[in-house]
């Protein structure tokens, strides 16, 4: 069958209804709740050093603090995903509502290196299911065009800005309070926004099938595996066992999880979503680009609070440049695809991106903050601005209604998995480098990261002009 006619087909309830005032508030309760999400990915950074301190993280074992939130949160997202189709994305919204909310309250009683980890991992069980049930209520609720374009630039301006303002949040608690205060936060946050979508997001019809449990435990053990070997090996070497076994195995399943997706009569991957060249390049380059960013959140917080002797308040708000100008750029990207094509907007950002952080990975212990930080973080704030939201549109776009929860599901998959692979490649090759003191330790690994980001976005570079950018001047010819 035809998308046009599985879109013919689609129940009433599931098209796009609801006048301004309504979709806006849908809007605002689905991109605040979203915010919560990306915000916790960032919110550690500006306290990783306060946490290991206190708590005696190692350098590699502090990065799963962040793994065991993106690990399970990406591994699990498919599975998430599926729930929404299945029990209806309101209800399923709701419940993730509230287990985001009570695992916060976990993270911020954390007293060991294990809770800590641990809750970490539960957390991202919400936000698994909350991403893609948020993504698939916007999409429901706004046609294809000017409506959904503004719908994502909100959305996507909500993923860039939330990763940032994240660093300001983390920091600000962290030096008035705690590092813990910034997830006691989100309690509240998340009981408002309970009681608004009850009140005031529609139900989305329920669709008969079943959970392919099989995928989602491979998908997320593979991934698991594939980041534990790569951290073991900053500490064990490339041809330890300990890093060998877990790459291995973790290839294994992988290899698995496709073959189970192929089989499976529900797939959570199905992958006639790949069968667009403009969705699966959007997927590659969203894995490579948020991989990028999250090296360069991670690395630049710790840098200005070794190397700069900054607060962690201090260090949130040197990432304002960025802030500012991600806002700026993004909410006027409805506009700029009104004028220009999709696939030149997110070329475009994905060019300042690069060259930001081509001019960051130069940090050492002398690199003065505004012409070594604060100049390139305003090319890194334009380019993200402008990258996400059509980022985004190419990967949700032309999907069927029957596989809207799995195809904004993916899209969220490969930003988080993507995220922590990158990051634990990132911090294998930064742990190599040894400079002689603590200071310049971190200066010459943060450097050694940001080269990596680098390298990761120009690989992105690669996949928007190979198969994205031709995907749309196919669908010009066609037109015609």
């Amino acid at each position: 069958m035809t998308t046009t006619a599985l879109r013919a087909s689609a129940p009433a309830t599931e098209e796009p209804s609801g006048g301004p005032a309504h979709a806006k508030l849908i809007l605002a309760i689905i991109c605040i709740s979203y915010f919560m999400v990306i915000l916790d990915n960032s919110i550690v950074f500006t306290g990783l050093p306060q946490i290991r301190s206190t708590m005696g993280f190692s350098e590699t074992s502090l990065s799963w603090i962040t793994n065991a939130y993106v690990l399970v949160f990406g591994g699990l997202l498919l599975l998430g995903a599926r729930a929404g189709d299945l029990f209806g994305h309101r209800r399923t919204f709701l419940f993730s509502l509230v287990v985001f909310s009570l695992t916060s309250l976990l993270v911020g009683a954390a007293q060991t290196q294990w809770w800590l980890i641990g809750a970490r991992a539960l957390q991202g069980i919400g936000a698994a299911v909350l991403a893609p049930s948020a993504l698939s209520l916007l999409v429901r609720s706004f046609a294809e065009g000017e409506a959904r374009n503004r719908a994502m630039a909100a959305y996507s301006a909500v993923a860039g800005l939330g990763a940032a303002l994240g660093l300001v949040v983390g920091g600000l608690a962290a030096d008035l309070i705690s590092w813990r205060a910034g997830f006691f936060l989100n309690v509240p946050i998340g009981i408002v926004m309970m009681v608004l979508a009850m009140r005031f997001l529609p139900e989305t019809t329920r669709r008969r099938g079943r959970f392919d449990v099989t995928g989602a435990l491979l998908a997320t053990l593979g991934s698991t595996a594939l980041v534990l070997g790569i951290v073991n090996a900053a500490d064990a070497g490339w041809t330890a066992p300990a890093t060998l076994i877990p790459l291995a195995a973790g290839a294994a399943m992988m290899a698995l999880f496709v073959r189970v997706e192929q089989r499976a009569a529900q797939p959570i991957v199905p992958l006639r979503l790949f069968a667009s060249r403009e969705r699966s390049g959007a997927y590659i380059t969203r894995m490579l680009y948020m991989g990028a960013m999250i090296g360069f959140f991670f690395f630049t917080a710790q840098f200005v609070q070794s190397v700069y002797h900054w607060t962690p308040l201090q260090a949130g708000l040197s990432f304002l440049p960025m802030t500012l100008v991600n806002f700026a750029f993004a909410v006027q990207v409805p506009r700029l695809l009104d004028r220009l094509s999709r696939p030149l907007v997110l070329l475009t950002g994905v060019v300042l991106t690069l060259a930001g952080m081509v001019w960051l990975r130069r940090l050492d212990v002398h690199t003065p903050y505004l012409t070594g930080i604060a100049l390139p973080m305003v090319l890194v704030g334009a380019g993200q601005g402008l990258a996400l939201a059509p980022l985004t549109s190419s990967g949700v776009d032309g999907v069927a209604p029957a596989d809207a929860g799995a195809g904004s599901g993916l899209v969220n998959t490969v930003h988080q998995i993507g995220s922590a692979l990158s990051l634990s490649i990132l911090t294998a090759a930064a742990a190599a480098v040894s400079a002689g003191h603590a200071a310049a330790d971190i200066a010459a690994r943060s450097g050694t990261a940001l080269t990596g980001s680098a390298v990761l976005l120009a690989l992105a570079l690669l996949a928007v002009l190979t198969l994205i950018v031709p995907s749309q001047a196919t669908r010009n010819e066609r037109n015609v």
